[in-house]
């Protein structure tokens, strides 16, 4: 499938520039595009790629991501019937989904793209997408996340009156495009079309895969045991630290000036945001462990590692190898599918679809100033991004329009880009049905935001 909708919007956009009178546009959006892959997204990816692969390979030699993914066991395995429970796949998945909840972008594309190579250890069909892939991609597409901190940041850019007023519907419009890009990725899959080919040649068993778990418990040297109490203390500290940010923010900043004092410091260390103390505690909870996540998990996870007698530092700089390589391997994905996007969107393709969808929607009482975006969100983040911004400024930041456009920000994800790298990494070609479980998934999560928006602000 995704080698014909790329070859419609290469061919679509030719087609279009010409009759417009914009092909110079279309050139130059296909140069762009190229710029755009490489430098802004291959090259940057491949530091924050080095960073987490890294320290993703410090958890499976410590064994510690067998047991993130042990309270998820049978959820996981309903999920990905075809991987083994034990497998470190599982517990690169969880991780994955935790970061995308609360809004660690950073860290889950990366976490993903381990994912998708362990996924890939247990493919008998090279450059063909299992059911394992395409569910994690439907799962990664419709986009659960609990906070949109960008949207809900733009919001407050605009001056609206209550930002956060948004977290609630795009909490409740993603659960919907969550349910909905599953149970689709479930039914296609049986489908005959969709259906995997035969396997040529012999079969290699890749069901029992090398797992290092560490040394056993009662082998760890005295130092392993001082690392593991100093670990089970940081997790105390993370607790406490957690439960005063996100419930007594006035007692933290206390405590927090008082450290500052003893130790000579100016406000930057220990600084409490300021805008969180007017918000409500739930929100402040989420954004708290966004906050900390990522130092603790720097910290736990060599700490652990440690207390396994894992050479933190040879297995971080082994793990960290991998993920330039990894960058370098999506190159020509992310070149194919964001050239193709941006020809698109140069030649008036999104303006032209707005207008023969409009004659359809309007029965609907679907808000045709919003089908830009909801055309461009499976496409282009940043796309998306500046037709929100522009919805905002024109119709203002607490209509309902601003609202629905959110909520639609918040709930859905720019499928096609997420496809092509997480495919790209493993050089998957045959996306099988992950490409229309991805849109009936975004399908969902648009048409829930206005709905519920609807029934919630008007």
């Amino acid at each position: 499938m995704l080698n014909w909708i790329w070859l419609g919007l290469v061919v679509l956009s030719v087609i279009l520039g010409g009759l417009s009178g914009q092909l110079g546009e279309v050139t130059n959006a296909a140069f762009d595009a190229c710029k755009t892959a490489v430098m802004t997204l291959a090259l940057p990816l491949a530091g924050i790629m080095a960073l987490w692969l890294g320290v993703m390979r410090l958890a499976e030699k410590s064994g510690l991501v067998d047991i993130l993914a042990r309270g998820l066991r049978p959820v996981m395995h309903w999920l990905f019937p075809d991987v083994p429970p034990a497998h470190p796949a599982m517990g690169a998945m969880v991780m994955n989904m935790a970061a995308n909840m609360l809004g660690l972008g950073n860290a889950a594309t990366p976490l993903g793209l381990r994912a998708m190579q362990h996924l890939e250890q247990l493919n008998p069909r090279p450059g063909v997408a299992t059911n394992a892939m395409c569910t994690f991609l439907a799962i990664n597409t419709s986009s659960i996340q609990l906070i949109p901190a960008t949207t809900v940041g733009l919001l407050a850019a605009a001056g609206a009156a209550n930002p956060s007023s948004i977290i609630g519907t795009a909490f409740a419009a993603t659960l919907c495009s969550t349910v909905v890009g599953i149970t689709a990725v479930k039914i296609l899959e049986k489908l005959p079309m969709f259906a995997l080919p035969k396997i040529e040649g012999p079969v290699v068993d890749a069901a029992e895969p090398e797992i290092s778990a560490g040394p056993e418990p009662e082998k760890i040297h005295p130092i392993g045991a001082l690392a593991t109490g100093l670990l089970w203390v940081a997790l105390l500290a993370f607790a406490v630290v957690f439960v005063l940010m996100a419930f007594f923010p006035g007692n933290f900043e206390i405590l927090a000036t008082a450290v500052r004092k003893f130790l000579a410091v100016g406000a930057g260390p220990f600084a409490f945001p300021a805008e969180w103390t007017g918000k409500h505690p739930l929100i402040r909870s989420v954004e708290t462990i966004s906050l900390l996540a990522i130092p603790f998990i720097l910290t736990m996870f060599p700490l652990y590692a440690t207390a396994r007698r894992v050479p933190v530092y040879e297995e971080f700089v082994e793990g960290a190898k991998e993920g330039f390589q990894v960058a370098i391997r999506i190159i020509p994905y992310l070149v194919a599918i964001l050239v193709a996007i941006g020809m698109f969107r140069a030649a008036g393709g999104i303006q032209l679809l707005s207008n023969w969808l409009k004659v359809i929607l309007d029965p609907l009482h679907f808000p045709t100033e919003l089908l830009p975006l909801a055309l461009m969100r499976p496409l282009s983040g940043s796309g998306s991004n500046g037709i929100f911004a522009e919805l905002v400024q024109t119709h203002g930041p607490d209509s309902l329009l601003a609202q629905m456009a959110g909520t639609i920000m918040g709930s859905t994800e720019t499928t096609f880009y997420v496809l092509a790298v997480y495919f790209g990494s493993v050089a998957i070609r045959r996306t099988r049905h992950a490409v229309a479980a991805g849109l009936l998934a975004d399908v969902a999560g648009i048409t829930a935001s206005v709905a519920i928006c609807r029934m919630v602000f008007q």
